[in-house]
Parts: structure tokens; C-alpha cells; sequence
């Protein structure tokens, strides 16, 4: 009995060595890097972390890395400066570090992080125009681009004769396209991505926002982006040789740019954002703003406030409190 027992485990004991050696080149193979595919082999991607803020958000280092339309844009611009750098859309290692050389020539604080002073720098700068430039605006008559987020449309106007009129893409109720009156402050070519061929940004103090094309033209007549204006390729490559930077470009809700339904906000001189804009727009439908309505709370929207409030007989303060909005007729 004692010498079957001890066949019984030598078979036995044979059996399990030889599935263990069979099987041992399959699990090799499923850990082994394969040299010739090394994408294949690492089929995992690098875990991103997702922002497409227009308000100048910071971009820096993270874990995981930061990836969006903000990160695109920087790189772009980058590139457009003469930087060696492809856009990709994450904030990796080599763009901080092409972000310190940018910093370096431009007097900033040099740590590779993307900040208000250097989203200004890049997309703000006096860097060049990389453009057609076509007849000057002086030669030319007085140019208007004017866009209802209503109706989304685009509609190029000279001397206030239509020379063009294209369907727009606006922002979501959540990130809506700014109202106001602005100017084409930069151009910029083939960006590509969520930008497509052509990008004319404004000068929204509060944020990044252009008119540029796209790489989804399904969303063309619906309320779509993060508050820029997207057009066809086709319609913004047509667009863009006519309007030189300092074009004026109106943006409006219902030929308006104050909602109806507007909740009174205490503002005052250095305040900025849409509800300066509001204000603004009310002051010029009144005749007592003779500025553009941009946004800033400076010296002439102080002084209008101030004169409207005296001619109301409401304490000349020249900040918009809840009696100034309703003798305003912008609230109830």
C-alpha cells in the first residue's frame, strides 16, 4: 500500500510540474513589455484631469495631468510665438518647461505655471499679428461684427451695410457667450482641435473668448461651447482676412445686452464682469455713457452713474445699488 501511495504523489507531483511549465510563457507574455508595440503593450492611457474654463484658469504640473481647450490654446499659442511645441491638450512636463522660457522673455515670474499674467502675455501681447491683413481699417469704412446669442448668428457689417452673414455656434445656459461690446484683440491660424482653422479673440476682461472655427460642425445653430463662437471652417476662413485686429464686435440677446430678469448686485468703480456690461448698456439706451460697454467699471461709468443718480435725486455715490437699478427701469 505504502509503494502505491508513493506512485499516487509521484504522478501526481509530475502533473503539476508540467502545467506550471506549460503555462508559464502565457503569463511571461501578459507582463512582458512587448519592445516592437510598446503602445499596444501600454494600452492603459495616462489618467487626466478635464479643464475647459474660460476664466483664465491656472495650469500647472498636476496628478493627474491637466488636459482641455484651456491647455490646447496655451500650446497653440505657444507654437504660433515660435516655440518648439505640438499641441496636444495636456499640461505635461515639456510644456512647463517651453512655459519657464516663455516666462524668461517675458519679465514674468518664471515657475511653469499658465496664471493671469501669462495668459495676458500670450494671448493679449503686442506679439504680432500672424495674419492676412489685407486694407487697413482706416482705408477701409467702419467695420461691425455683431452677434445675436438668440438667433445665433454672425452678421459683418461695413459703414452699416451687410457684407456678410454666417449661422454660430453660442454658449450653454451655463456657460454663456459674453454680451457686450469688444474688440478683435488677436488672430491666430490653424490651431486646430476644438478651434479649428481660424481664432479672433476679444478682449473680455473676464475671460478667454473668441470667434474660431471648430472640429464639430454638427453643433453650428445650437448653444454648444463654453461661451466662444464657433463657425464653420469654411465661414471663418472667409471671415477672417475681413476683419483686421481693432474690429469692433457687438454681442447681443434679442438686439439687448441686459436680460430682463436681472437679480440688483452692488457694483462700484473696478468692478467688472457681464453685470458691469448690463449697466453699461442701460446708461448708453439712456444717453449718458458714452463709452463702450466693456465691461469695466471705470471713470466714465462712475460719472454716468453719479449723473444719473443726481438727476434722479438719488445720493450721488456712483455705485449701482438696488434704488440706482430701479429708477434705472432694470428692475421692478
Amino acid at each position: 500500500m505504502l509503494r502505491s501511495f508513493t506512485l499516487y504523489f509521484f504522478i501526481f507531483t509530475f502533473i503539476c510540474i508540467d502545467i506550471c511549465i506549460g503555462t508559464a510563457p502565457l503569463m511571461a507574455e501578459s507582463i512582458i513589455v512587448n519592445p516592437q508595440n510598446p503602445q499596444k503593450a501600454n494600452s492603459q492611457k495616462i489618467p487626466v484631469n478635464r479643464i475647459d474654463r474660460t476664466d483664465f484658469p491656472s495650469l500647472f504640473l498636476a496628478e493627474p495631468l491637466l488636459e482641455g481647450e484651456s491647455v490646447w490654446l496655451v500650446q497653440a499659442r505657444l507654437k504660433e510665438l515660435g516655440y518648439d511645441i505640438q499641441p496636444s491638450g495636456i499640461y505635461n512636463l515639456p510644456t512647463s518647461q517651453i512655459i519657464r522660457l516663455f516666462q524668461v522673455a517675458s519679465g514674468l515670474e518664471e515657475n511653469g505655471v499658465v496664471n493671469r499674467p501669462v495668459w495676458e502675455a500670450l494671448l493679449f501681447s503686442d506679439a504680432g499679428e500672424p495674419c492676412l491683413q489685407g486694407d487697413s481699417q482706416d482705408k477701409r469704412g467702419r467695420l461691425l461684427i455683431e452677434i445675436d446669442v438668440a438667433s445665433r448668428k454672425l452678421v459683418l457689417t461695413e459703414d452699416g451695410k451687410l457684407v456678410k452673414e454666417y449661422p454660430v455656434a453660442v454658449g450653454k445656459s451655463k456657460t454663456p457667450t459674453p454680451l457686450g461690446e469688444w474688440k478683435v484683440v488677436h488672430k491666430g491660424l490653424n490651431w486646430g482641435n476644438g478651434f479649428g482653422t481660424r481664432w479672433m479673440g476679444l478682449n473680455v476682461p473676464w475671460g478667454i473668448y473668441g470667434i474660431h472655427g471648430t472640429n464639430k460642425p454638427g453643433s453650428i445653430g445650437s448653444y454648444a461651447s463654453h461661451g466662444c463662437i464657433r463657425m464653420f471652417n469654411r465661414h471663418v476662413e472667409e471671415l477672417y482676412p475681413l476683419v483686421p485686429a481693432g474690429t469692433r464686435v457687438r454681442i447681443v440677446e434679442n438686439g439687448k445686452m441686459f436680460p430682463q430678469d436681472l437679480k440688483p448686485v452692488l457694483l462700484k468703480k473696478n468692478s467688472s464682469g457681464q453685470r458691469v456690461v448690463y449697466v453699461q448698456s442701460r446708461l448708453k439706451e439712456l444717453g449718458l455713457e458714452f463709452d463702450r460697454a466693456d465691461g469695466r467699471y471705470g471713470n466714465m461709468t462712475e460719472l454716468a452713474v453719479k449723473y444719473f443718480q443726481a438727476w434722479r435725486g438719488l445720493e450721488a455715490t456712483g455705485e449701482m445699488d438696488e434704488a440706482t437699478y430701479r429708477a434705472m427701469g432694470m428692475i421692478e
